[in-house]
């Protein structure tokens, strides 16, 4: 009987214990899921707080960074820098990722050459004297190692469409990098919304060709270009514009101003009509903002444009990096790739082309066009074609565009401005945040 007691005194012990262990351990797994879930809640709200104060600060020297390169955008002088012995940037849209790296192998050992002869000679020779072998592999490695480094230069030197190297620097803790491009290099997108009859067709197949170089098929174009034509529908894109008058109403002067008692027995100055004239360049500057801003709307479906037409890790190669979103009315024929300098010269002539672009592309690649007579004097057989879209073809461009991007901590600011400039004068179309 004892025994029985002390079983079941035991028993209930153990019962208690296994309770209290129980409820310990859940009181445990919720304390640890209240500490998890208020360590989280606190990372994420230092996580916010620190994502404001670095939006903040790359906001700030985005926004700083604009400012001086639209101030230093006077003293930009740009100038075309050729060298006759380079691979010109032209065709490198339409190359292969095979094609692109093996001409980038081929400048890379040529410059691996001019290298030895400049310094290396001796060593070359000394070190193929002891190991034939060995020589070889080193000249290949520094192949290889020289390949990741080379550039396809543009026009300007840098890449194309960069006039300058991008420049970079830090304000605060924010890095960043203002690049500025030639608009007048890329495909006006606002040709093709051009609704004037004696242009309509011209342009329509210069549209046609650039797409057609860009890899789109045929339904594609067709549809892209329906779309297009129902924004001309809103806003067509005008080419020629001549001196308007325009009458509006304004009050009379203090001195001449007439009253006038109406039936309720109150006096009320008269409205006399007041002519003004909108200059051309006002047109021009009104057309530019007003397509700046549809370009960059949800009208423009730009993620087709935006298609990469060649997948690499090393090039972006788009319709969207070729077409002038700025309301530009003018290629330049000096720095145009050659499916860009097609399409504009479809408006001279659409058989001869292709024909005059490869001349354009020839005779740039010695000495810079100084203007367009110079090209139809150069390249006379096409003269007449030339003349007839010289009203679309320049030498020098004066639109761009000034991309700032910053960067602090895990926050990201980029700010796009399209700027015509002529001398010195800076004229700003629009800025575009993102």
């Amino acid at each position: 009987m004892c025994s029985r007691l002390c079983r079941q005194d035991g028993d209930s012990v153990r019962e208690r214990r296994g309770v209290i262990l129980l409820v310990t351990l859940v009181i445990l797994v919720i304390l640890s899921t209240l500490g998890y879930t208020l360590s989280a809640q606190v990372a994420a709200r230092r996580h916010r707080d620190r994502f404001i104060v670095d939006y903040a600060q790359a906001q700030y020297a985005c926004t700083s960074a604009m400012k001086y390169a639209m101030t230093s955008l006077a003293d930009l002088q740009p100038s075309i820098v050729r060298d006759p012995n380079a691979p010109d940037f032209s065709d490198v849209f339409a190359m292969t990722e095979p094609q692109y790296q093996e001409l980038l192998a081929q400048m890379a050992a040529e410059r691996a050459v001019d290298d030895r002869r400049l310094f290396g000679a001796e060593t070359t020779k000394d070190r193929r004297a002891t190991d034939p072998n060995d020589a070889n592999d080193a000249d290949e490695s520094f192949v290889a190692a020289s390949t990741a480094s080379v550039t396809i230069p543009g026009p300007y030197g840098p890449r194309w469409p960069l006039v300058i190297e991008p420049v970079e620097f830090e304000i605060g803790s924010a890095k960043v990098t203002i690049e500025i491009e030639d608009e007048n290099a890329k495909y006006p997108l606002g040709w093709a919304l051009i609704q004037e009859e004696k242009l309509k067709e011209e342009t329509g197949v210069g549209f046609v060709t650039f797409c057609e170089w860009m890899g789109y098929h045929p339904n594609e174009i067709r549809g892209i270009r329906e779309e297009l034509a129902e924004v001309a529908k809103v806003r067509p894109f005008q080419v020629e514009f001549k001196a308007l008058s325009v009458t509006s109403t304004a009050p009379t002067s203090l001195r001449e101003r007439v009253t006038r008692t109406s039936t309720a027995g109150t006096r009320t100055p008269v409205q006399r009509p007041m002519r003004t004239t909108v200059t051309v360049t006002e047109q021009i500057d009104q057309q530019n903002a007003a397509f700046a801003r549809l370009f960059h709307s949800s009208l423009i479906d730009r993620e087709i444009f935006a298609r990469p037409s060649v997948v690499s890790g090393t090039r972006n190669e788009s319709a969207m990096k070729y077409l002038g979103l700025w309301a530009t009315r003018h290629v330049n024929i000096n720095t145009a790739p050659r499916h860009v300098l097609e399409a504009a010269l479809t408006l001279g002539s659409v058989a001869d082309a292709p024909k005059i672009a490869e001349a354009i592309i020839q005779r740039r690649q010695v000495k810079p066009f100084s203007d367009i007579e110079d090209a139809k004097k150069d390249i006379f057989r096409h003269a007449a074609a030339i003349e007839k879209c010289q009203a679309f073809l320049t030498t020098t461009s004066t639109a761009f565009t000034v991309r700032v991007t910053a960067v602090s901590g895990v926050a990201r600011t980029v700010a796009v401005a399209g700027v015509t400039k002529d001398g010195r004068k800076i004229k700003r179309i629009a800025v575009i945040s993102d």
